[in-house]
């Protein structure tokens, strides 16, 4: 059995974001879990976006899987799914960054929600940092509006992907 990432007695840094799209809870959760991250995280600022994923060897629908996001600027991170509860929602675990985030956080806990919304969804996103010591107020403060606002432009991308896929479907 693999150790959490982040257990009740740290002290975190979360960061959540919402996107509202017309599809179901079913339909959202079923093109997001699996999307192109190229697709949704580009660049914003000094933040680079996804470029590509190498070493996916199964698909990202069950608890043990994992990938290697490899961002536009030459970094990488370890990703591996921990939750995945279908039609529902799923979290993962970031680990091993090769960015300026290897001197800010040991790690990073991703989690999605799909929640229904009339006959619609709302997206949830968490992005829950764990510090390394002494860090804490580098991510607290002046990192967290930087990273709000990309999560923020990544989450929108992915309600207009789902958004297009439901019309696509019919």
């Amino acid at each position: 059995m693999t150790t959490a990432l982040i257990t009740r007695t740290d002290r975190t840094v979360p960061i959540t974001v919402f996107a509202r799209t017309t599809a179901s809870p079913a339909t959202a959760f079923r093109i997001v879990a699996p999307i192109d991250l190229s697709r949704v995280f580009r660049p914003f600022g000094p933040l680079p976006g996804v470029a590509r994923v190498e070493g996916q060897t199964a698909a990202w629908d069950r608890a043990g899987v994992s990938r290697n996001p490899v961002f536009t600027d030459g970094s990488r991170v370890s990703e591996a799914l921990t939750e995945y509860v279908d039609g529902h929602g799923f979290a993962y675990e970031l680990t091993g960054f090769t960015n300026v985030l290897a001197r800010l956080a040991a790690g990073v806990r991703g989690e999605f929600s799909f929640l229904p919304d009339g006959t619609g969804t709302i997206i949830r996103w968490t992005y829950e940092f764990k510090p390394l010591p002494g860090r804490r107020w580098i991510i607290a403060g002046p990192f967290t509006p930087l990273w709000s606002r990309y999560m923020q432009r990544a989450l929108d991308r992915m309600a207009a992907v789902v958004e297009e896929s439901a019309i696509m479907e019919g």
